[in-house]
């Protein structure tokens, strides 16, 4: 189990393809800025804002700057091996095939909790621009799942709130029917897509900042760094761990370093140009959202301080007066347009946001089936999954699974849940890519690197420890997801994997198929 897939191996299948250098850094930030801003910015804001308040300002440096240091370990290893697989790729040929299956295993959790988290993320903004325009509201029953808390490891459901969204079923199972039939999404439409996206908070943040009370910034912590004692997930740190979703997709970046003039110089300053650049963005948004509306955390009956989807949070939102509270909108960004007297720019932010997060889903999805394949392929998993439709020549069966899955966590848990524990997938694939770097800097140092990771000895272990900081600061919940996933797919490897490996049996190939296929990378949210 602690076999590796040869280098040379996964190399061959990147030499197959010569691609043109033509990308500079300017063309690099803004390939790396249009990545990164996507659905987090638009759903995670509230979430943030209850956990931290005005503070999370500071939980968007903190989540940037442990990207910016994983980015720059990341781009060694793609622009070593540009071939599909991301993560997975890198560790099978630097860790083994044991830790391989892990990191792919958790990449299928952050690609499929994350889609969830988007579809639920659409279905807050689909109903809040329908009942502002139609004055249809779906009762709480079907607009809505229920709240989950924890009875020591054992999970409860509270149906008083909830029962299941089914906008988010809705627009989960359309997107997987897409995939199904063939439908992918092209260069342009993602281009015009990004465009609305960045348009739609550009306006957000001319509008709001004119209106900025600096009164509604005090107190700036008002649940300190790490949240009050006997807590987890709360505070700047746990909004920070949050907030990490709405980052990822900077890996875009590394991917393109083949195509990249000067790789070596090129490749961090379009990492950290576009990854500063979405985190001024990023404050600029927060600021006027905080400034113009308000982001205090709403408290318990007892005035105690609740998290963000469970009980007491949703009981403090049904009072009165919090009804028009920042942190319990389910479309924030619309809402304190509305609040501030922009009706109209309320509604198309709330357009926007409609118009732009199926796409990310289909992203996800599509990644997702790319993850599935490599592992089928290396047979760690059953080929069945992999097999082609006859007519529509897409990987139906693995595709309707993971939309069906998809659709079950978008129905019943919140966004915030389902975003913290993607991020338990996100960063332990990124830890595992921090520790590959400097293990093959060490086996293999004369390996030809077209981007070398600067001071790796100091940005690999920064890299490792932003990350573990990261996932210990996740809710409790969230944080156990993955050792009970982790321990799923272990059962699965053994009982499957261990003896259906093609590196296990001497199968070495090289895949045609890959030759220009970048790797698979975290897609924009």
């Amino acid at each position: 189990m602690w076999r590796v897939k040869p280098l040379d191996a996964i190399l061959a299948t990147a030499e197959k393809k010569s691609l043109h250098r033509s990308l500079g850094p300017v063309q690099l930030t803004l390939l790396g800025v249009g990545a990164i801003i996507g659905t987090g910015i638009f759903v995670l804001t509230a979430s943030a804002a209850q956990k931290a308040g005005p503070g999370m300002m500071w939980s968007f440096v903190i989540a940037g700057a442990v990207c910016a240091v994983a980015a720059l370990c990341y781009s060694e290893l793609a622009s070593m091996v540009p071939v599909s697989g991301s993560a997975y790729t890198y560790s099978y040929a630097v860790m083994g095939e044991l830790l391989a299956w892990m990191v792919g295993w958790a990449l299928i959790l952050e690609y499929a909790v994350a889609a969830s988290a988007v579809s639920v993320g659409w279905s807050g903004y689909f109903m809040g621009l329908l009942k502002d325009v139609t004055g249809i509201t779906l009762p709480a029953a079907l607009s809505a799942g229920p709240t989950w808390t924890m009875n020591g490891i054992v999970p409860h459901a509270d149906f008083s709130t909830g029962l299941i969204n089914v906008p988010a079923i809705v627009v989960a199972l359309a997107v997987t029917a897409l995939l199904v039939i063939g439908t992918t999404e092209s260069a342009r439409v993602n281009a015009i897509l990004v465009a609305i996206k960045v348009t739609a908070l550009t306006v957000f943040i001319a509008v709001t900042l004119p209106v900025l009370d600096t009164g509604h910034f005090s107190p700036f912590t008002p649940n300190g760094w790490f949240g009050p004692a006997g807590t987890t997930g709360m505070g700047v740190v746990g909004a920070a761990a949050s907030i990490f979703f709405a980052y990822v997709g900077f890996d875009a970046v590394s991917t393109a370093a083949e195509e990249t003039k000067n790789p070596q110089r090129n490749v961090p300053i379009g990492l950290i140009g576009s990854l500063a650049l979405c985190t001024v963005f990023y404050l600029l948004v927060a600021a006027g959202a905080i400034g113009a509306l308000g982001a205090q955390p709403v408290l318990g009956a007892g005035g105690e301080i609740v998290a963000p989807g469970s009980a007491g949070f949703n009981a403090a939102c049904a009072l009165p007066a919090n009804a028009e509270s920042l942190v319990c909108s389910n479309e924030a960004l619309a809402h304190v347009l509305r609040s501030i007297n922009f009706q109209v720019l309320g509604n198309a932010l709330g357009l926007a946001a409609n118009l732009a997060l199926p796409s990310v889903i289909l992203m996800m999805l599509f990644g997702q089936t790319r993850i599935f394949f490599v592992m089928a392929r290396d047979g760690l998993l059953p080929e069945k999954l992999a097999s082609i439709h006859p007519k529509w020549k897409t990987p139906h069966i693995v595709t309707m699974v993971t939309g069906a899955f998809v659709a079950v966590a978008a129905a019943l848990l919140p966004v915030g849940q389902l975003a913290d524990i993607s991020n338990s997938g996100t960063l332990f694939a990124f830890f595992m890519v921090s520790i590959a770097v400097v293990v093959l800097r060490v086996k293999e140092p004369n390996r030809h690197r077209p981007f070398r990771t600067p001071a790796v000895w100091v940005v690999a272990p920064l890299s490792a420890v932003g990350c573990v900081f990261l996932y210990w600061n996740l809710p409790f919940d969230a944080k156990m997801v993955l050792p009970v996933w982790g321990g799923f797919g272990l059962l699965i490897y053994f009982a499957y994997g261990y003896r259906k490996s093609h590196v296990g049996r001497g199968l070495i190939e090289t895949h045609e198929l890959d030759r220009d296929a970048p790797p698979t990378s975290v897609p924009p949210v």
